[in-house]
C-alpha cells in the first residue's frame, strides 16, 4: 500500500509544472539554511538568573577604601590616584597601577560592573582572573583602547597576536562611546572566559589551560574613565 501512494504522488508531482517542481523540491533545504543562518547571526544573550551574589560595590562614598589594594604601574611610569567622585570610581593617568578587589571570587562566576569612557579616546579597561597585585596575570578586557581603535580580550599580554579582537571598530569608527554606561558582565565556569556587553555576547576566549587566578580589578592608562555596580556572583550554587 505504501508502494501505491508513493506511485500516485510521483505521477501526480510529474504533472506539475518545472518551477512547482523545483520549488517543492527546494523548499526543505531553504528552511534548512535560514535555520541555521538565523541560529549563527542571533545574539547570544548573557544568562541573567542563577548564582548567589556575593559582592557589591556601588562606591557611595568618599574613597576605594581597605578592601582594594593597588598594584604597581609599568616600568618606568609613575602611577596615578584612583579616586571616588559623585559615587563613581574614576581612574586617569594610572598606567597600568589596577585597583585591586581584594575579595577572591568564586571558581564558577558571574562579574557585573558598569564601565564608562569620560573622553573621546576611549580606553576602558579590567582585569579578571589575576593574582591580586599584578597587571596582565590573569585576563584584560579593554574597549576602545588605542585611542578608541581596539576592543579586545587578551591572555596575561593585551599586546598579544593571541588575543580575541573585535573587527567592528577602528580608526574609522569608535569602539566607544564617551558618556555613554555600557554593563559588562564577564562569566566563567569552565575554560572559556565570556565578556557580554549590555547583555549581549562581545568576545569569548576559549582557553585550554585556564589561568587559575581568583580576583578582578579596574584598570587604566591614561585617558579618564570611570565605574560603578559592581557585582559578583557565585554559580556553583543556585
Amino acid at each position: 500500500m505504501a508502494e501505491g501512494r508513493v506511485a500516485r504522488w510521483t505521477t501526480r508531482w510529474r504533472s506539475w509544472p518545472v518551477e512547482v517542481r523545483w520549488l517543492s523540491a527546494a523548499a526543505p533545504w531553504v528552511l534548512v539554511v535560514f535555520a541555521v543562518v538565523g541560529s549563527v547571526q542571533r545574539p547570544q544573550s548573557v544568562p541573567q538568573d542563577g548564582g548567589r551574589l556575593v559582592f557589591e560595590d556601588t562606591f557611595d562614598r568618599a574613597e576605594p577604601g581597605e578592601g582594594f589594594l593597588q598594584g604597581p604601574p609599568d616600568l618606568n611610569w609613575q602611577k596615578g590616584t584612583w579616586r571616588i567622585d559623585n559615587g563613581r570610581l574614576v581612574g586617569e593617568k594610572i598606567h597600568n597601577a589596577a585597583l585591586w578587589l581584594q575579595t577572591p571570587m568564586p571558581e564558577a562566576v558571574r562579574v557585573e560592573v558598569d564601565v564608562r569612557a569620560e573622553t573621546p579616546e576611549g580606553d576602558a579597561k579590567v582585569e579578571i582572573f589575576g593574582d591580586g597585585r599584578t597587571h596582565q596575570s590573569g585576563y584584560i578586557a579593554i574597549a576602545g583602547g588605542w585611542k578608541n581603535t581596539v576592543s579586545c580580550l587578551a591572555r596575561r599580554d593585551e599586546h598579544a597576536e593571541e588575543r580575541k579582537q573585535d573587527a567592528r571598530c577602528g580608526r574609522d569608527r569608535r569602539c566607544i562611546e564617551p558618556g555613554t554606561d555600557y554593563r559588562w558582565t564577564f562569566i566563567r565556569t569552565d575554560g572559556r572566559v565570556r565578556w557580554y556587553v549590555d547583555g549581549a555576547l562581545f568576545l569569548v576566549y576559549d582557553d585550554a589551560q585556564p589561568i587559575d587566578g581568583r580576583f578582578f580589578a579596574f584598570n587604566n592608562w591614561e585617558a579618564k574613565t570611570s565605574f560603578d555596580n559592581l557585582r559578583i556572583y557565585d554559580l556553583s550554587t543556585p
